[in-house]
């Protein structure tokens, strides 16, 4: 992320992927909010993968903007993040709906506005892709309401075994494989162990064996589990 005054408002230039791990650039993102006049622009072009955590962050930032009576906009982005922006409906909410004389999106006299700018197709996508676009948004609106259980569920992981946000990712999924369930039945029945329910067996074995695959310190944490399971029975 790199930063630059810009009038009364922070340009800031993004790179990279947005997803769950982005959220710890948001103490940054509030300061340089705070640090405006008016709010923040950001230029999100090199930014080559955007999923529905990464656009949660954008959102609480907006949110964060809107306490403060300013406007966080998105002066440009690539495919990945326009595209999700585009399936949610929230384009619109990053755009600059009051410009400034003289911003970036008011028209200088004698300019045309851009046709890449938030444009809009003249005519309408084939009746496929329209059904293509309504299923991806019905999956994507699924992820955004099952995202919490599993982003707990990685927190539980990665506090019992002292796993990484990757690692924890990739044992729920390779559990997930092994025992043919789904991502998210699996991250509620880990999030009920900290109510006391247990794991059913097959689960257990499953999950310690992915641990254990994720190195020597996993290895360690997933045969301490193991055996507290053996002492169970």
């Amino acid at each position: 992320m790199d930063v630059v005054p810009d009038g009364d408002r922070m340009s800031v230039t993004m790179w990279g992927e947005l997803d769950l791990g982005s959220r710890r650039l948001l103490p940054e993102l509030y300061d340089m909010l705070t640090l405006s006049g008016s709010g923040i622009d950001l230029r999100l072009d090199a930014v080559g993968f955007c999923d529905c955590s990464g656009l949660k962050a954008l959102l609480d930032l907006r949110a964060h903007a809107v306490d403060q009576g300013k406007t966080v906009t998105v002066r440009s982005c690539g495919v990945a993040v326009e595209r999700l922006l585009g399936l949610t409906g929230t384009r619109e909410l990053f755009e600059d709906t009051d410009p400034r004389e003289g911003g970036d999106t008011a028209l200088r006299e004698g300019e045309e506005a851009d046709p890449r700018e938030g444009a809009v197709p003249a005519t309408a996508p084939p009746q496929e892709d329209d059904q293509d676009l309504r299923a991806e948004v019905t999956q994507l609106r699924r992820a955004m309401q099952t995202r919490p259980t599993i982003d707990l569920a990685r927190g539980i992981l990665m506090a019992s075994f002292g796993l990484s946000p990757e690692a924890a990712w990739s044992v729920l999924v390779r559990t997930s494989q092994n025992t043919n369930t789904r991502l998210h039945n699996l991250a509620q029945d880990l999030t009920g162990t900290v109510r006391g329910t247990p794991l059913p067996e097959q689960v257990q074995r499953q999950l310690a064996a992915a641990v254990a695959g994720t190195g020597r310190r996993g290895e360690e944490a997933a045969g301490t589990t193991g055996r507290a399971a053996e002492d169970a029975d």
